[in-house]
């Protein structure tokens, strides 16, 4: 009987010992927030990202977090970024700098954020506030106010898209085309090749919607 009692307390205490062993892992599990825990960090970026196993960008940033265990996964920059896009033949056909930036995985799209500058083999440069790259239709768009320098003339208005090579854009809004002196600003007069398209009266809608994204 004495024999029976105590591997009766025995089980009893090991019972126990387990069952608080299992309620303090999954008080571990469950103190993770997932969606403000990155699955990487890597610090001093500067890396190049391949495409169907060519070589296609290259990015410089501070800081990178990836969140791969969410719903949405994402990549994130907050402290800017700097990237830059080459042809098949490795040449930089154009790079964005800006603030802060996301890329959406699985939709393979680029918002950028704070001030963004562009700039394409022609030299042209693009500013503006808020940036969406689609990298599977080839394009970029935004709805905010644009600033685009070229050898020839500064043209500013409200939204645009254009190739991913920023080389054939259209200006939804136009608000302001300056010419550039440039006897003044010791150009040599050589105009940049961007093919701009701007309507004559109101511009037409944006036909590039913006896709529906989880923040």
């Amino acid at each position: 009987m004495r024999t029976f009692c105590v591997w009766v307390l025995f089980v009893a205490t090991l019972s126990v010992l387990l069952s608080c062993k299992e309620d303090r892992k999954i008080d571990v599990l469950g103190g993770i927030d997932l969606e403000n825990t990155p699955t990487m960090k890597t610090e001093n970026v500067y890396t190049l990202i391949s495409d169907s196993g060519i070589t296609q960008y290259r990015i410089k940033s501070p800081i990178w977090y990836v969140y791969d265990e969410v719903d949405t996964p994402v990549w994130r920059f907050p402290k800017g970024l700097f990237l830059e896009k080459f042809d098949k033949n490795f040449k930089v056909i154009s790079s964005v700098a800006c603030d802060s930036a996301i890329y959406f995985k699985r939709d393979q799209l680029w918002r950028l954020d704070g001030h963004v500058e562009m700039h394409n083999d022609q030299k042209d440069v693009f500013l503006t506030q808020q940036l969406f790259w689609d990298q599977k239709m080839r394009k970029v768009y935004s709805d905010s106010f644009i600033h685009i320098e070229r050898s020839d003339r500064i043209i500013e208005g409200l939204g645009f898209t254009s190739n991913d090579k920023l080389t054939v854009y259209n200006i939804h809004r136009p608000t302001g085309i300056f010419p550039v002196d440039n006897d003044k600003m010791g150009n040599n007069g050589t105009q940049g090749g961007g093919n701009e398209s701007m309507p004559q009266n109101q511009a037409p809608s944006m036909n590039v919607p913006e896709p529906a994204m989880n923040r």
